[in-house]
Formats: structure tokens, C-alpha cells, sequence
């Protein structure tokens, strides 16, 4: 099965397979099948051709992959233009929802420890 050019894993349920699709987190992907009336726990690879086109046309209705990402950069880009706080913290590359910054803030601004070494001095 195949949703805008991206393969869907065949064999985990459908709710799950959904989810590779940028934009679709576990509860958007129920509430797709809620629509279409299929049941979470199906494989992929029992749904039948009406419940794929189903979702299919559900899906078509919302903004996903490249396009959610275009937008996604275009509000960033957006707040720094416009000098608001956060888009002064993108700009600087730090959290930008009031996460302390004096440690654990690793994952924004990356790996920088310093390595010293044992600590034994050697005689």
C-alpha cells in the first residue's frame, strides 16, 4: 500500500503503518480509521481495495509530508521575521518553550562535552 509516495508496512496494524506518514501520529491515524469504519487492529495487508481507497480519501483532505513541512518552516521563519521571542530562540538555535538552558538542553544546541580524561594523576 502506497499513500503519497511512501510505502506502508505491511505487516504491523493499520494503525501503526499509518504513522510513517509525516503528520500522522497514532491518534490522527485512529480517527482516519474511525472514518473509514476499519477496525485498528488489521494488518495492512488484509485491508481490502474499498478500505484502502477509503483511507486514502480521507487523507487527501490533509496537509501532510512535504507541504506540512513547508508550512511548519514558513511560521518559523514567520516569527523570526516579525522579532517575537521565539522566533529570537530558533534564530539562536535554544529551546524555545521555557526549558531551562543551563543544562539538559542537549538535544537543541548538541553534543558538546568536554572528555578530561580519568582524573588519576599519574607519578
Amino acid at each position: 500500500m502506497r499513500i503519497f509516495g511512501i510505502t506502508i508496512p505491511d505487516n504491523k496494524q493499520i494503525q501503526y503503518a499509518l504513522t510513517v506518514i509525516f503528520g500522522i501520529g497514532l491518534s490522527r491515524a485512529q480517527s482516519i480509521l474511525d472514518d473509514a469504519g476499519i477496525k485498528h487492529d488489521m494488518k495492512t495487508k488484509d485491508i481490502s481495495s474499498t478500505d484502502e481507497k477509503k483511507i486514502r480519501d480521507i487523507i487527501e483532505n490533509l496537509t501532510l509530508e512535504g507541504d506540512l513541512k513547508r508550512q511548519i518552516n514558513q511560521d518559523i521563519k514567520r516569527l523570526i521575521d516579525i522579532d517575537s521571542y521565539r522566533g529570537f530562540r530558533h534564530s539562536r538555535k535554544l529551546p524555545v518553550r521555557g526549558q531551562r538552558t543551563k543544562t539538559n538542553n542537549r538535544t537543541r544546541r548538541g553534543n558538546r562535552r568536554v572528555t578530561m580524561g580519568s582524573g588519576r594523576i599519574k607519578v
